[in-house]
């Protein structure tokens, strides 16, 4: 699939491939709202688009980005609503059935990557979670009864910490899907403070993706609860 990708906006890789098998698997009703959150290309938006009478959004805080998303699914002939601002800021009191995200999650500097600076599409703090917490935190705001969460990171980040966040927002989690994935160029330049931090083995090369899914509770089941 050709995708229009300015400088600085991330590429579609192993992590996308993971999050779109998540979605074939958790299957989308006819006419489900989704939310694809740090869209990036909008890819997923591209692809989330695709189930019948799905209504998109995709929202990413980069301008190349939003004009990337754009592009790309008005060139294909799909509806999506495409809004620039961080995460859930442009969508005060919207609630989706389904909400996608990749994020950056490589962990890379303690400072935030500046408003132009290319890393800001994968670096997320020394531990990789700047930006998986605070979905963590704002996603059950806006999902809808009985909807869902697929959220893709590293395991390297921290898989049962995004677990146990989402869980105590009253979710239902699991992993939902895995797969191994070579370091890439980005990671590959990480070893060293990576190994420093005993995040990954000396000599490993190798991270595990994860697609996360949390669900909120239908209406009916609180109600026989």
């Amino acid at each position: 699939m050709f995708l229009l990708r300015p400088p600085g906006v991330y590429r579609p890789q192993g992590d996308t491939a993971l999050l779109t098998d998540a979605l074939g698997l958790l299957d989308p009703p006819r006419g489900a709202s989704i939310l694809d959150i740090c869209s990036g290309t909008g890819v997923m938006s591209v692809i989330a688009a695709r189930h019948p009478g799905a209504r998109v959004t995709a929202v990413d805080l980069s301008l190349r980005a939003v004009i990337a998303a754009w592009f790309n699914t008005v060139v294909r002939g799909r509806r999506v609503r495409v809004l620039r601002g961080d995460l859930f800021d442009p969508l005060a009191g919207e609630q989706f059935d389904v909400i996608l995200a990749n994020p950056p999650y490589v962990a890379g500097r303690a400072a935030a990557p500046g408003a132009h600076s290319r890393a800001r599409a994968w670096d997320a703090g020394l531990d990789g979670r700047r930006l998986v917490d605070r979905i963590c935190g704002a996603a059950p705001h806006h999902l809808a009864p009985g909807g869902s969460l697929l959220m893709v990171h590293s395991a390297l980040s921290g898989v049962e910490a995004s677990l146990r966040r989402l869980r105590a927002a009253g979710l239902r989690t699991h992993v939902m899907a895995r797969r191994p994935e070579r370091f890439g160029p980005v990671m590959r330049g990480r070893v060293a403070q990576l190994e420093a931090q005993g995040l990954i083995r000396p000599g490993q090369r190798e991270e595990e993706l994860v697609v996360i899914c949390a669900q909120r509770e239908a209406a009916a089941e609180r109600r026989i609860a």
